[in-house]
């Protein structure tokens, strides 16, 4: 029995700590990190397919996306469309 494929829309974000890179999917609040952009990229990959395949298991995967925000269109998840992205400078007096 052939088990259906399923995609699900993720962003991905990279950038370098010391020397080392991060990577974070902040749909699913889940990181990894490596020595290059791409083994951190990578490293990710294999963080989620671990998430989503153990979440599977226990027969949560459905439960997280869509706690999550993600809705199923088909054999595809997506998130939720971002109205805007922006970077701010936040001034407070401890």
């Amino acid at each position: 029995m052939t088990q259906e494929s399923v995609e699900i829309d993720l962003i991905m974000q990279i950038w370098k700590e010391g020397n080392m890179y991060v990577s974070y999917s902040p749909d699913l609040d889940i990181s990894s990190c490596g020595g290059t952009s791409e083994e951190a990229k990578r490293n990710l990959y294999e963080a989620i397919e671990a998430l989503l395949e153990e979440a599977e298991r226990m027969g949560t995967l459905q439960d997280i996306l869509e706690e999550a925000g993600f809705v199923r269109e088909d054999t595809t998840w997506r998130r939720p469309d971002i109205i805007a992205t922006e970077r701010v400078r936040f001034a407070f007096s401890p």
